[in-house]
């Protein structure tokens, strides 16, 4: 393994299009992420990539978009041909619309009706969260309500990412102001709600006490890694009272920016390693930065919806014995993809490599199982395991 530290910053390349390294994350809007048995988080979906995947050879997709600009044809379509044939299900193409969305998703703001959805237990589709304020409220959508149809197309058994996808509009040109009907159920009664897509933001990061007392532990909820999460997870940190435990909750954590989980991971270890990678065969690794708290005790609580850069943190903090994970096994995406701008603005993501965690774990495909399982009452376990740390109740 090379000893490199790769810090991650946004690149500008072509015509002023960011565009920034994740391990295999796409932050869109409508729903949640992947098909999920667990919560996902709300319009952030991710995409996961098989460890078996050959990567996608750049110049051919560059090749084929350039021929297809030069006969008058879609370079979308034509790169979007290649990425097909290449195996790689989860590799994407935009339009320079599309990505500018996607930028923009980067830094919690999106476009979407304001709910979160879950896969429910029977198969279905249901929405676990509102966002207050937001279309869905507006219209009396409520936590609960089964999701049966999206423009009069059935969903129940459609993948989460199909779900967000019609949500969004995508493909259809839909933006700010067009309008979208959910078929929903309550209590076994049908109705549908005519929503206007809006363009919304979201506090990645949420903080709260565990308790009255003066050093009562701390929740600190992520919800994705979008820019400046990182750093208000150190905030957080910093700002709880000494010796007060930390549950860090990244279930439904659909993960984001690499240099946001890095600079979250910095806020509990003293520097060293966060996880090796690699970018077309060339072994890379990211580094915490020195400096964070490593004394108060910590729990990590994960689900099935815990995937890509918080599966990164979540392992560095396991392997490197800084916390005690409880939950359900994390999704376990942990693919390394970088886009590639195409002729006409277009921009292709491809995937180049894969990460491991500081004890060499692979978790694409695998995921990360955490010290403690716990399916049911998972919160509760994991405060009553921070209280035996010590981390105050």
């Amino acid at each position: 393994m090379s000893g490199c530290t790769h810090r991650f910053r946004p690149r500008r390349i072509g015509r002023g299009v960011a565009l920034t390294l994740l391990f295999g994350c796409v932050l869109a809007t409508g729903a949640a992420t992947g098909s999920l048995p667990q919560d996902p988080d709300p319009e952030l979906p991710a995409r996961a990539v098989s460890s078996t995947v050959a990567p996608v050879d750049r110049e051919e997709i560059e090749g084929a978009a350039a021929r297809a600009e030069a006969d008058g044809k879609s370079v979308k379509d034509a790169a979007e041909e290649v990425v097909s044939r290449s195996g790689d299900r989860w590799g994407a193409v935009y339009d320079e619309r599309e990505y500018e969305e996607f930028e923009q998703s980067l830094d919690g703001s999106y476009l979407g009706v304001g709910l979160t959805a879950r896969r429910t237990a029977r198969g279905g589709v249901a929405v676990s969260r509102v966002q207050p304020g937001g279309p869905a409220d507006r219209a009396g959508v409520r936590e609960g309500d089964l999701l049966r149809t999206i423009d009069g197309r059935r969903v129940e058994t459609r993948p989460v990412p199909e779900v967000v996808a019609l949500l969004r509009g995508d493909g259809t040109g839909a933006g700010e102001g067009s309008r979208v009907a959910l078929g929903l159920v309550r209590k076994g009664r049908a109705a549908t709600k005519t929503l206007e897509r809006v363009r919304l933001t979201t506090d990645p990061v949420t903080v709260s006490r565990l308790g009255s007392g003066p050093s009562s532990a701390v929740l600190v909820k992520v919800a994705a890694f979008t820019k400046g999460a990182g750093e208000e997870v150190r905030d957080a940190v910093r700002a709880a009272p000494p010796h007060a435990g930390i549950l860090l909750d990244l279930r439904a954590n659909s993960g984001g920016l690499v240099a946001e989980a890095v600079t979250a991971a910095s806020a509990f270890l003293d520097g060293g390693l966060v996880a090796t990678y690699d970018v077309r065969g060339e072994q890379l690794a990211l580094h915490a930065d020195p400096g964070g708290d490593t004394e108060r005790p910590v729990v990590v609580l994960v689900d099935g919806g815990t995937m890509s850069a918080a599966e990164l943190l979540t392992g560095a903090l396991q392997d490197r014995g800084r916390a005690v994970t409880v939950g359900s096994r994390t999704f376990g995406k942990g693919s390394v993809q970088m886009p590639s701008e195409l002729p006409g603005g277009s921009v292709a993501e491809l995937t180049v490599g894969h990460y491991r965690t500081p004890a060499g774990r692979t978790i694409d495909g695998r995921g990360i199982t955490p010290d403690l399982v716990a399916r049911e009452r998972a919160q509760q376990r994991a405060e009553t395991v921070l209280s035996g740390l010590g981390g105050g109740s």
